[in-house]
């Protein structure tokens, strides 16, 4: 299987091309860069420069591009960046896909954001978009790119992910760093749902993904979602320190800005297409999920 991935040089897009090369698939990279190997081929998706040939050569496309969430939250240009930079290139990809004829199946990086906060709702792939968060919208823009691809046949997943835990990459690089200081804190009353996955199971996912007959939105988040609090305490419990803090909403909100609902709203989700498609996680739960993450 002949696979074009797009973002491969993050640190997501690097742990999912080894996946994929584990796998048995052959990967071809698009950089924004001059090309250096025979895998690789140069794009700029706001010029329009892409080899159509390497699009219809491809089995499947994958696309993690765009600039990172981590970020100035009161900054409008941030934001602008984060929206444009993944509908754009979503969008750009979408169409060369179509004029390919639907063919290759695309695989569309998304994020779980998109249900908006629901609190304890149980949130599956059919469920819909509500409110009006950054990420929220950003993630309907996103997922509007790709239409293009789908009218013109083509099966597109929507990877709506969560963030992915592991102790070398945001966010919970960051979070360690204070939890070993012994100031591990809770957010807000802790009872918000918190979405993520491992590592090993987003890669294991995604890869899943490229040779089934999976297609829509798809959750990449781990079977069951724990809240802050539990999230939190069980941290700490990894790392060997107490968690006795919890920071209040009232003082989160105006310091997180665009990026509180994220961190206080609540989305309880559940992988449905993965698990009736018949993938098995490697890290259902919260403790799972950590212990993976630590001992990467």
């Amino acid at each position: 299987m002949r696979i074009l991935l797009a973002g491969g040089s993050g640190f997501l897009g690097t742990h999912l091309r080894a996946r994929l090369e584990q796998d048995g698939a052959d990967v071809h990279l698009l950089v924004r860069r001059p090309a250096r190997t025979p895998a690789e081929s140069t794009w700029d998706p706001y010029a329009g420069v892409l080899d159509q040939g390497e699009v219809e050569a491809a089995d499947v496309v994958i696309n993690l591009a765009g600039s990172p969430t981590a970020g100035n939250p009161h900054s409008k240009k941030w934001a602008r960046d984060l929206r444009e930079s993944r509908v754009r290139t979503t969008d750009v990809l979408a169409r060369a896909i179509a004029r390919a004829g639907g063919s290759p199946a695309y695989l569309a990086g998304n994020g779980i954001s998109y249900y908006g906060d629901r609190g304890e709702e149980l949130l599956t792939e059919g469920s819909d978009s509500r409110g009006d968060a950054l990420l929220t919208q950003v993630t309907r823009d996103w997922q509007r790119a790709t239409e293009s691809a789908a009218s013109a046949g083509a099966r597109v997943c929507i990877l709506r992910t969560a963030p992915v835990m592991d102790r070398r990459a945001a966010p919970l690089k960051q979070l360690l760093l204070a939890f070993r200081a012994g100031l591990g804190a809770q957010l807000g009353d802790g009872q918000q749902r918190m979405p993520m996955i491992s590592l090993r199971d987003w890669a294991g996912a995604v890869s899943f993904l490229t040779d089934s007959s999976v297609s829509g939105p798809v959750n990449l988040c781990c079977e069951r979602q724990p809240t802050n609090r539990e999230f939190s305490d069980t941290l700490a419990r990894l790392v060997h320190r107490p968690r006795l803090l919890s920071v209040p909403a009232v003082v989160l909100r105006p310091a997180a800005g665009a990026m509180a609902p994220e961190l206080l709203g609540s989305l309880n989700t559940r992988p449905q297409v993965l698990l009736e498609a018949g993938y098995s996680f490697a890290d259902p739960t919260v403790a799972e999920v950590l212990a993976s993450a630590l001992g990467a």
